[in-house]
């Protein structure tokens, strides 16, 4: 674990600045650029995942070519770094959109190899704990920014992008020094390899499809909902960040603990259970006061950790050790697919109810919990056959352990 402590560091600093937006958002969006509309302010977080998405399905592949990790993660860094300082200039809206879109990448390529990095250092028996606690990371790094993102920029919300570019220059700088590369076991890969994967390996669809719509609701969290507490709530940006960070702070500190869990239950069922908990907090958090919201926030993070490092542990397990970053990335452009595709399913089921004549919320709040649950139901049959079929953790050991011990 000693070489992967280090890399859970590391995705927990690059976490901090692209969640500080979150509570942020109206600050950064009609704060900055008045007169934007709810289109606009939805774009703002889904050009950043649209760039993502780009790099979660070519960054694995650029790197099973290469044969390294680090040769891509160090300029990635820097350039996360520019762009964060370029974004503070006062440049046009459309400008900015697209140094969100170009951010959105140059941060998939550090996450998605990051953990790739850590599926090939982690031996077989314990991948569970060494995924899970990367997992962690990300999500504490996720609850800390929104906490720093409400602090930072209360006064003036650009400042953060200083703030941050500096963070990953640092970050940078760093990781050119600790990084090392492990062994790659696969050959070179070519694009058309993770769908070749994926048809091959049909049962990886169970946790991407689990991955989308799990992003899709977060990505509806962090746009409609962050909009709603603004809006509609009235909170400040601080109090926003501390309901983020309700949420976000169980659901990294429990992360690690799922996993664990992992080498012990069916990740299968915990991301079965974890998904309907899920919907009805989704539900709850529409029709719940401003008093209430830190505790629904709270439910909602315990049982989100249910499904993360579950999701993550079964795409490693059913890939095998020669694809990890084939199947890694192809977890993320499903991942990364959903979190674009949240922010234009907060705003045009929005539209869609206003032009219905129906009460805004807590409607799209009840119908974007359904996902979930619907989500479970639909893939039932499916999810009894990945876990009929997975081995066991006894299984990996006997079969495993020898060579690496």
């Amino acid at each position: 674990m000693t070489r992967i402590w280090p890399i859970a560091l590391g995705v927990f600093l690059i976490m901090l600045p692209v969640t500080a937006v979150v509570p942020l958002l109206y600050e950064l969006t009609e704060g900055r650029f008045p007169g934007s509309g709810d289109l606009d302010r939805h774009l703002f977080m889904s050009s950043n995942m649209a760039g993502s998405l780009v790099m979660a399905l070519t960054a694995g592949l650029w790197s099973d070519r290469l044969g390294r990790r680090k040769a891509l993660i160090v300029p990635a860094l820097f350039v996360f770094s520019a762009l964060l300082f370029l974004m503070y200039l006062p440049l046009p809206y459309p400008v900015q959109l697209s140094l969100r879109f170009l951010e959105g990448g140059a941060h998939m390529v550090v996450l998605v190899l990051a953990m790739t990095l850590v599926a090939d250092i982690a031996p077989a028996s314990r991948k569970g704990r060494s995924l899970g606690l990367v997992g962690a990371a990300m999500s504490l790094g996720v609850a800390t920014g929104s906490v720093l993102g409400g602090r930072i920029g209360s006064a003036n919300a650009t400042d953060l992008f200083l703030y941050g570019g500096t963070l990953i220059l640092l970050v940078a700088l760093a990781a050119g020094w600790v990084l090392q590369d492990a062994p790659i076991r696969s050959a070179a890969q070519r694009l058309p390899v993770m769908f070749k994967l994926l048809t091959r390996q049909h049962t990886l669809a169970v946790p991407y499809v689990f991955t989308f719509v799990d992003r899709l609701t977060v990505g509806f969290i962090i746009s409609t909902v962050s909009l709603y507490f603004a809006t509609v709530l009235d909170l400040a940006p601080a109090q926003i960040g501390l309901a983020m960070a309700t949420f976000l702070l169980p659901f990294g500190a429990l992360t690690y603990p799922a996993g664990l869990l992992c080498e012990k239950v069916s990740p299968v069922a915990l991301m079965a259970v974890g998904s309907v908990l899920y919907g009805v907090y989704l539900m709850a958090l529409g029709l719940g006061s401003a008093d209430a919201i830190l505790p629904i926030m709270a439910f909602g993070g315990l049982v989100a950790a249910l499904m993360l490092a579950p999701s993550i542990v079964l795409t490693s397990q059913l890939a095998g050790e020669e694809q990890q970053a084939t199947a890694m990335g192809g977890f993320h452009l499903a991942g990364s697919l959903g979190f674009m595709l949240g922010p234009m399913l907060g705003v045009g089921g929005i539209t869609a109810l206003k032009a219905l004549g129906l009460a805004v919320y807590p409607t799209i709040f009840i119908v974007v919990g359904s996902l979930e649950i619907l989500c479970v139901l639909a893939l039932m049959p499916w999810l009894l056959k990945v876990h009929a079929g997975r081995p066991t953790h006894k299984e990996v050991l006997a079969t495993q352990g020898d060579q690496y011990q």
